[in-house]
């Protein structure tokens, strides 16, 4: 995978399933953590991610 774009799912959702099929699931609850702390908006029409092998969340 070089990359991926996607939305924030609603919890138990089959669309965040299948990105924690590709990030990882400790990755994806840290990239929420992230957008939660952040007040990104999640579902359809909320705000977007860009995932990229090797980046990491700064503190």
């Amino acid at each position: 995978m070089e990359g991926l774009i996607t939305n924030f799912h609603l919890p138990k959702s089959s669309l965040l399933m299948l990105v924690s099929a590709l990030i990882g699931r400790e990755r994806l609850l840290a990239l929420y953590q992230e957008a939660i702390a952040h007040s990104y908006r999640f579902y359809s029409f909320g705000d977007a991610m860009l995932v990229l092998p090797g980046a990491r969340i700064e503190p």
